[in-house]
């Protein structure tokens, strides 16, 4: 599991940087809509760590919480540049 959320966590940050440098807003939005992906699964990865007591609840609410601020503002981002 954790190298799983280790494949998918350390994906969003490239994807997302590859989003600057898009060649049109329909790649744009699909590049951030990628990146909503990967820290979707991220989530998962980490929900699935804390159900199985792989980690402890205060290092579950501070990885979470980080992924959730990455996910709204992805999410802000795509609503905002849609074409």
């Amino acid at each position: 599991m954790s190298k799983q959320l280790m494949r998918s966590g350390t994906s969003i940050g490239p994807i997302a940087r590859e989003a600057k440098e898009a060649e049109s807003n329909a790649d744009f939005i699909h590049k951030l809509a990628i990146a909503k992906k990967a820290t979707s699964e991220s989530e998962y990865w980490i929900e699935l760590l804390r159900q199985s007591g792989y980690i402890e609840k205060q290092q579950f609410i501070s990885i979470f919480s980080g992924y959730d601020r990455n996910r709204k503002t992805l999410e802000f981002y795509n609503y905002n540049f849609q074409e």
